[in-house]
């Protein structure tokens, strides 16, 4: 699966736990949303740390420009 639309799946999913969060009443409702999105942005995370890691290996030149 494409890792663009992993992230947006889970972006959509996390907007709408902070929906549900910010209208919940009771603390038990709100922890079990406060849980859930704790577990996306965990999840969220993953991706942007494999970001980070392979960011300094992007030069932004394509193959076709290398000079060797």
């Amino acid at each position: 699966m494409d890792p663009e639309k992993i992230m947006d799946s889970l972006l959509k999913e996390l907007h709408s736990a902070l929906k549900k969060m910010s209208k919940a009443k009771d603390a038990s409702e709100k922890e079990v949303h406060s849980r859930i999105v704790k577990n996306l942005c965990d999840s969220l995370g993953v991706f942007f740390d494999l970001a980070t890691e392979i960011a300094p290996f992007d030069d932004g030149l394509d193959d076709e420009e290398l000079p060797f």
